[in-house]
């Protein structure tokens, strides 16, 4: 007995021709897993990737049962661009009792670090950055 390495062609009459997908197909969907990946990491750049503007608090301390003294730094990307902040008091139930607007103006360094007093309506117990912005209002530009 022979034994033959050759695999026997398959009947076509029994089994029907081997169908095989064009190869356009499998190109295409390589390429659609591509841009579907570039798109992933563009969004996962722009919303995680570095800000042109953020704000981190330092400290809050309340002076009295009207005023808290909130520190906090602002980090620029073009540290010539002024910038607005805007810092809350809130009391204890966590209701908002002052906020203030803080010109952030130029500087030289990318990192500023600022301190304000917000005055309050009943007495504070907790101090924060509600959010800052380059869209400074014409009221608190410097001349």
């Amino acid at each position: 007995m022979v034994k033959s390495s050759a695999i026997p062609p398959r009947p076509a009459d029994r089994y029907g021709s081997s169908r095989r997908s064009p190869r356009w197909i499998a190109l295409a969907l390589g390429a659609l897993v591509v841009l579907l990946g570039v798109g992933v990491a563009y969004l996962g750049y722009e919303r995680f990737g570095p800000k042109e503007l953020e704000s981190e608090q330092v400290s809050y301390s309340a002076v009295d049962d009207r005023s808290m003294t909130i520190r906090f730094t602002v980090t620029r990307q073009d540290p010539s661009r002024p910038a607005v902040c805007i810092v809350r008091a809130r009391s204890k139930d966590g209701t908002e009792t002052g906020r203030r607007e803080v010109f952030v103006g130029p500087s030289a360094s990318g990192t500023v670090e600022v301190n304000s007093t917000v005055e309050t309506s009943q007495p504070p117990a907790v101090g924060d950055i509600y959010g800052c912005s380059f869209d400074v209002p014409s009221y608190l530009k410097a001349d």
